[in-house]
């Protein structure tokens, strides 16, 4: 194409028409609105022959004039101060525009038409008094859409809007991911660059090569560049002037960048429809930069061809969840910054991203996976935690190398990164089955070594522990009598609240931590030695899941009486009872006299117990008494 000229009498080489006058500029806005089907845009772009640089660099991206939805309502600010032909192209783009003065949080309350907002105005008008409450007010609420037009001076908010009167060639369909700190899992369709191609590729080659429909830059970086390996997106804008009484990065003043100067990136020069900047701080409001405006990213990618530009208004923790977000998103044609607000929704509570043009994307956004952790997953982490990081196993502890290699799986997955990388069904499903083999080696350690420590957690838990006396109520005991259940709630988080219940025959009946199931012994009181006592063991899960469930006696007991099955594991259903049969009998020699019996129900990693008196009587009733 050939390079796009000045003044009336131009021949467009793109669907821009550039004025350098005003008057000329004007009289070219009105026959343009007042024309059907208009091929061309006047824009006024001044003494500003960089914007005409970014005007035939960007010539290719937009094909036809399209005229752009009008929001609901707008609020131009510094009206007077803008060329009387630059007002009028911008009226069109509200259905009714508001005096600036009713720019603040109420706007959205106390207009029910007011579900869009463009607000409009050189960039030193958009400051922290004049927007903030704003923004945060439509962060507040999702269905609420807002948008900024804006530019370093009346000739960049020009270009800017002109923009937004350009449909995209049909043939501009490039989607790319430019990221430093994130290996995001690739997605067909888009064109991603992690840290291993960062440092692998000609990044500068890749950048400005293409036609890009949508591109995101993420990295480490301040309002002015972005950090991607050796190689810097640049913010720099060799057209406007130096601000002295601000401050300025390393080449403000001197020679010197702290990036390599042959591996920078210009910013204005990336030829993309929509560019989006996912780093802190790269599209701050006036009054709160860090470096002044000449370096800043922001306006440099709205002085380039960019109709959109996504930028944070300050730090954030944007990661995999939102680029994966992204660049579903990008892909169903929706909007970058409700998607990218709505993922990032679950780690801050303010506003990351603000679109700057007229967000004429309407496609629907994919659903995102859930960035909130399984809620068993939350259970497990808080079991290990107190399990591996109090004193109650200690380093020898056959159970602690299987404990810590789940730890580990389970820190990871509870990041917001691994729900992105696996899905949470995966994370769900291979946490169900480490908790399911876990569980079995739990029941199958205590079923042999009854006194295993993990087996001492009430005594443990409980003295680091204090009475919750607003849980204190009467249940009944096994043996028919009152008992007493209570909490003691842990007092610092190596150890977990624990239930337990007293009965003043029995003494403890059953001990349990919060979300394990609960367990009941049922069995004869008395037996004769040489007999067997048959023993059901209930028990009430909270999951859908399999229980272990083990009896056994007190030490000294044990060589004296024989327990089958050993252990068992039952299926329960949630809030109904499954139960466990077993045979303890008792040898003809044992000595006469009270016993208990305990057992176990693990699911989980919670372990609950349950002790049961029972007597053994002489085997020959005439030998009863002294």
């Amino acid at each position: 194409m050939p390079p796009v000229s000045r003044g009336t009498e131009s021949r467009p080489a793109s669907i821009f028409t550039v004025f350098a006058d005003e008057e000329g500029y004007r009289t070219a806005v009105r026959d343009f609105l007042a024309t059907p089907a208009p091929t061309t845009v006047p824009v006024w772009l001044g003494d500003r022959a960089d914007l005409v640089a970014s005007a035939e660099r960007g010539a290719a991206l937009y094909a036809t004039v399209a005229r752009p939805t009008p929001y609901a309502r707008g609020v131009l600010l510094g009206e007077h101060d803008l060329p009387a032909g630059l007002v009028e192209l911008i009226r069109p783009m509200a259905a009714q525009w508001v005096p600036e003065d009713r720019l603040d949080a109420q706007l959205f309350a106390t207009d029910p038409g007011a579900r869009s907002l463009l607000v409009v105005g050189v960039y030193d008008k958009l400051t922290l008094g004049t927007v903030r409450e704003t923004a945060l007010a439509a962060y507040a609420h999702p269905g609420l859409n807002l948008a900024f037009l804006t530019g370093r001076d009346a000739a960049s908010l020009a270009w800017f809007t002109a923009k937004q009167y350009a449909a995209v060639a049909p043939e501009v369909t490039e989607l790319g991911l430019f990221t430093a700190t994130d290996r995001p899992v690739p997605v067909e369709g888009v064109r991603v660059f992690d840290e291993r191609r960062l440092e692998a590729d000609d990044i500068q080659a890749q950048v400005l090569d293409p036609l890009w429909r949508r591109v995101l830059f993420q990295g480490h970086g301040k309002d002015d560049s972005v950090n991607l390996a050796e190689f810097t997106l640049c913010g720099l804008s060799t057209a406007a002037p130096r601000r002295a009484d601000l401050l300025g990065p390393r080449c403000a003043y001197g020679p010197d960048c702290y990036k390599p100067k042959d591996k920078l990136i210009r910013l204005h020069e990336v030829r993309a429809v929509e560019v989006v900047l996912s780093s802190c701080n790269s599209g701050p409001l006036a009054d709160a930069v860090v470096y002044d405006p000449k370096y800043q990213l922001m306006l440099n990618a709205i002085d380039g061809p960019a109709k959109d530009v996504v930028a944070a208004l300050t730090v954030h923790d944007s990661d995999r969840p939102e680029n994966d977000a992204w660049m579903r998103g990008a892909l169903a044609g929706t909007a970058s910054t409700p998607v990218l607000n709505a993922s990032i929704g679950t780690a801050q509570p303010y506003p990351a991203f603000v679109h700057y043009g007229l967000a004429d994307d309407t496609g629907s956004a994919p659903e995102s996976p859930a960035q909130r952790p399984d809620p068993l997953l939350l259970t497990t982490s808080t079991r290990l935690t107190a399990y591996l990081a109090s004193d109650l196993l200690p380093h020898n502890n056959p159970l602690r190398p299987r404990l810590e290699k789940l730890a580990r799986k389970v820190e990871r997955w509870v990041t917001r990164q691994e729900p992105t990388a696996q899905g949470p069904e995966r994370i769900h499903t291979d946490l169900t089955a480490d908790l399911q083999s876990l569980d079995h080696t739990i029941g199958t350690v205590l079923a042999e070594d009854p006194e295993n420590e993990l087996a001492d957690y009430p005594g443990h838990f409980g003295v680091r522990s204090v009475l919750d006396e607003s849980s204190v109520r009467t249940v009944e005991c096994t043996c028919g009598r009152p008992a007493q259940e209570f909490t003691k709630k842990a007092l610092v988080p190596t150890a977990l609240d624990t239930l337990s219940v007293i009965c003043l025959r029995c003494g403890d009946v059953s001990f349990r931590i919060p979300g394990a199931p609960a367990v009941w012994i049922d069995a004869e009181d008395e037996a004769a030695a040489g007999e067997t006592i048959e023993v059901r063991v209930r028990v009430q899960a909270q999951r859908k899941a399999a229980v272990n469930i083990g009896l056994f006696v007190p030490r000294y007991l044990r060589s004296d009486c024989e327990i089958q099955p050993a252990r068992q594991k039952v299926k329960v259903a949630p809030g109904k009872e499954a139960e466990a049969s077993f045979r303890l009998t008792v040898d003809p020699n044992t000595p006469s006299q009270a016993y208990y019996m305990t057992a176990f129900a693990v699911q989980d990693l919670g372990v609950s117990t349950a002790r049961r008196h029972f007597g053994v009587t002489p085997a020959e009733p005439a030998a009863r008494g002294i």
